[in-house]
C-alpha cells in the first residue's frame, strides 16, 4: 500500500519475474521519485534496461516494473510509449502532481475508473471500485442495450453508468487540475508500416520469425510456463515455437464438453500434444455443478458477460492452481491472420448485392437451424458497412431483436434512447477506406478482441491467479500482420494462409489444413439439460425482472420452446441468465 496526498495505490502482486522483494508493489523510484502499481508483463523489458543501463541507470532488482519506473524517469511519456506487453497500471509523479492511467495497445489488460464530484477511483477490477464507493450504479442503457445485442458492452462502457473502461492504448492523466483521457497509440500506426514485406513468400518467413521472437519473449517467467492447447492451428503455432524456445520440456492443458453432438477437438489437442512432445492434460466439462462456476465468473467479470468459453479457462485455471502461474494462450490469430469464416464471404462483398430476397425467405422456413442460419448471414452481407460488420458478430437480427423479451414500455425506452451498433458505426467510420475483409479485421481488433475474447481470457485466468499471455497478439507479430495485403491471408476458401505456411514442415498437414471449428461451449444443450432449473430460476426471478424490465411471460414460453428443441432460443437465453446472475452478485 502506498498513500500520500490524497493519492492511494494498492496492490496484490501476482509474482512472475523477480520473486525476490525488490519485485514488490506498489514501487518506488528511490527515496522521492514516481510510484507504480502495475498488472501485467513487459515484454521488451530487458532491451529497455540494457538502453538505459547505457546512460547510466543503476537497479536494484530484476523486475520489468522497476524498468518501466527508470524508462519514465528518464525519458518521461515517450519512455511509456516505448513499453511493449500486456500491462495497465497507475504511476503516481509526485514531483510532478501527475497521475497516470495506461492500458495496453489492443487491451489485453484491463484498467477501470470512476470520476465524480472530483473524486478519482480505478482498479482492474469493476468489484474494485465497487469496494472504494462513490460510484453511480445506475444501470448504462446503451450498454445494456449491446450486452443483449451481442453479450457484451463496448467501447469504454461498462454496465455501470458511473465506471468506464480505459480504451486501450489509451492513457487518462491528471495534471495541474485538469483530467484528459488521449489515445497514446492507434493501430494506424501498422497498417503502413515502413519495411513492409515485397512479396507473399518474404511475408510467410517474416511471420514465422515473428511468431518466434514473440513466444520467446513471452517465455521469460521465473515460474513455470503452461499452453492452453485446442488443437487448432493458433494455440498449436504457439506450441510448436514454445518447444522449441523453451529448453524444457513444457506442459499443455486441454478442455472438452459432455456433449458428443458438439464441437469436442480434444483429440486434435492430444495429437498436436504427442507429436510435439508436451506433457499433456485434459479437463471433461460437465453440467453438473456448474451453478456454482457460473457465480463466480459473474463476480469475476463484474457486469453481465455472455461468452460461455470462459467456463472452461476458468476451470483449466483453477486447476493450475498452485502448479503453474503463466499460460500461453492461442487469441489473436483470427484478427491478425483473417480465421473467421466472415473473412471469407467479405473477400466478394460486393456480389452479395445481388442476393434476392426471395431467397433468404425460403432458406428460414426450411426445417433445422442451418438455413435460418445462411438465411442470416446473407441478410447481412447485403446491408451496409456499418450493419453488415455488426449483424455478421451475432446472431440478433433486427426482424427477432433481443429486446422483445423486455415489456414493452423498456423495449420503447431502449428504441429512443440506444443505439446497439453505435461501435459498428465509429468504426465503419474511421476505417472507411479499406477494403471489406481489412476493414471487418481492424473492427475485430478494435471492438471484439477487448470487449469480448481478451474480457474472458483475463478475467477467467486472473480470478485463479493465472497470467494468459497472448503471443499473437505480441508488437512483433502485430506490426507486421495487420497491414499485410488481405490476398495473402484469406485464399481459395481458406483464412490464415500466410500463418499456415508460416508453419508448414513444422506441423502436421493436416492440422494446419484442417477446417477451423471454433471453440464451441455446448450452452444451448446445457440449458436444454442439467442447466435449465438453474436458468429458468434465475433468469425469471421477479427481481430481475423488475429491474431490467423483462416479460417473464415471453421468457417462459422461450425456456419451454428451448428445453422441446422447437426453436432455439440459446444464446439470449443465456445473455438473460447472466444478466441475472450479475444481479445476484452485484446486489
Amino acid at each position: 500500500m502506498f498513500a500520500e496526498d490524497g493519492i492511494a495505490l494498492g496492490h496484490r502482486r501476482l509474482s512472475i519475474i523477480d520473486l525476490s522483494a525488490t519485485g514488490a508493489q506498489p514501487m518506488t523510484q528511490g527515496a522521492s521519485g514516481p510510484t507504480i502499481s502495475y498488472n501485467g508483463e513487459v515484454y521488451n523489458f530487458l532491451d529497455l534496461r540494457e538502453q538505459l543501463t547505457r546512460i547510466g541507470c543503476t537497479f536494484r532488482g530484476r523486475s520489468d516494473t522497476e524498468v518501466m519506473l527508470q524508462a519514465y524517469e528518464s525519458w518521461g511519456m515517450d519512455g511509456l510509449k516505448r513499453l511493449e506487453g500486456i500491462f495497465a497500471f497507475a504511476l503516481w509523479d509526485s514531483r510532478r502532481k501527475r497521475l497516470v492511467l495506461m492500458r495496453d495497445r489492443l487491451g489485453v489488460k484491463p484498467l477501470f475508473y470512476s470520476w465524480a464530484d472530483g473524486r478519482l477511483t480505478f482498479g482492474s477490477e469493476i468489484n474494485a471500485l465497487m469496494v472504494a464507493g462513490g460510484v453511480d450504479t445506475a444501470i448504462d442503457e446503451q450498454a445494456l442495450s449491446e450486452y443483449l445485442w451481442y453479450g457484451n458492452t463496448f467501447e469504454d462502457r461498462t454496465m455501470y453508468r458511473g465506471v468506464r473502461s480505459l480504451p486501450p492504448g489509451h492513457w487518462l492523466v491528471v495534471e495541474d487540475g485538469n483530467v484528459r483521457v488521449e489515445a497514446w497509440w492507434k493501430v494506424e500506426a501498422w497498417l503502413s508500416p515502413q519495411d513492409r514485406p515485397a512479396t507473399e513468400l518474404e511475408a510467410t518467413e517474416r511471420v514465422r520469425h515473428a511468431l518466434s521472437t514473440a513466444v520467446r519473449r513471452q517465455l521469460i517467467s521465473d515460474v513455470p510456463v503452461g499452453i492452453f492447447l485446442s488443437g487448432g492451428l493458433d494455440s498449436s503455432a504457439i506450441a510448436c515455437s514454445a518447444v522449441r524456445d523453451a529448453g524444457q520440456r513444457l506442459t499443455s492443458f486441454s478442455a472438452g464438453f459432455d456433449f458428443e453432438g458438439g464441437i469436442d477437438e480434444l483429440a486434435k489437442a492430444r495429437r498436436v500434444a504427442d507429436v510435439l512432445g508436451l506433457e499433456h492434460h485434459e479437463l471433461r466439462v460437465t453440467a453438473n455443478d456448474l451453478g456454482d462456476v457460473l457465480l463466480a465468473l459473474a463476480r469475476a467479470h463484474g457486469e453481465p458477460f455472455a461468452d460461455a468459453a470462459n467456463i472452461p479457462l476458468y476451470l483449466m485455471s483453477r486447476a493450475l492452481t498452485g502448479q503453474i502461474k503463466v499460460v500461453l494462450q492461442g487469441d489473436g490469430g483470427d484478427e491478425m491472420f483473417a480465421g473467421y469464416r466472415r473473412s471469407l464471404m467479405l473477400q466478394h462483398a460486393a456480389r452479395w448485392k445481388g442476393w434476392p430476397g426471395w431467397l433468404s425467405a425460403a432458406l428460414r422456413a426450411l426445417p433445422g437451424h442451418a438455413g435460418r442460419r445462411a438465411a442470416r448471414m446473407a441478410d447481412a452481407m447485403r446491408a451496409d458497412p456499418a450493419m453488415r460488420m455488426a449483424s455478421l458478430l451475432t446472431v440478433e437480427t433486427t426482424a427477432h431483436p433481443p429486446t422483445s423479451f423486455l415489456v414493452p414500455e423498456m423495449q420503447d425506452r431502449l428504441a429512443r434512447q440506444t443505439d446497439p451498433f453505435l461501435a459498428f458505426k465509429r468504426c465503419d467510420e474511421r476505417f472507411n477506406a479499406y477494403e471489406p475483409v481489412q476493414r471487418m479485421l481492424l473492427t475485430d481488433l478494435m471492438l471484439q478482441l477487448p470487449s469480448q475474447f481478451l474480457a474472458k481470457v483475463d478475467r477467467a485466468t486472473m480470478a485463479n491467479g493465472i497470467e494468459a499471455r497472448v503471443p499473437l497478439l505480441d508488437e512483433r507479430i502485430g506490426e507486421l500482420a495487420v497491414g499485410l495485403p488481405s490476398a495473402w491471408k484469406v485464399r481459395g476458401g481458406r483464412g490464415k494462409v500466410v500463418l499456415r505456411e508460416a508453419m508448414r514442415g513444422a506441423l502436421p498437414d493436416d492440422v494446419l489444413d484442417g477446417p477451423k471449428t471454433g471453440f464451441g461451449v455446448p450452452y444451448q444443450h446445457w440449458l436444454r439439460g442439467g442447466l435449465h432449473d438453474f436458468a429458468r430460476d434465475v433468469i425469471l426471478d421477479e427481481s430481475v425482472c423488475t429491474r431490467f424490465g423483462l416479460d417473464r411471460s415471453r421468457l417462459t414460453r422461450a425456456l419451454a420452446e428451448h428445453r422441446a428443441g422447437t426453436r432455439d432460443h440459446g444464446f439470449v437465453l443465456w445473455k438473460y441468465l447472466q444478466l441475472g446472475l450479475w444481479t445476484q452478485v452485484a446486489a
